[in-house]
């Protein structure tokens, strides 16, 4: 449980902030559909909450770590 989350919030994380790199790079451009940056931004931004936020997955590795801390 604490690796999937730990990889679900590391690879969406990481996934939308060089997808909104790019957007920033193409300025006005980027959120034009035909240079599609736009609907990978979108549907990054969407993983992130699908399946249980990103804070939610940091609640749950906390909480495994503080278990097998004790």
């Amino acid at each position: 449980t604490m690796l999937c989350a730990m990889a679900k919030r590391f690879g969406t994380d990481v996934g939308f902030e060089v997808a909104n790199q790019a957007l920033q790079l193409h300025g006005g451009y980027g959120y034009l559909s035909e240079y599609g940056i736009e609907k990978i931004v979108r549907d990054l931004r969407v993983h992130q909450i699908l399946e249980g936020t990103n804070e939610i997955m940091r609640l749950i590795v906390a909480r495994k770590m503080i278990e097998s801390a004790r």
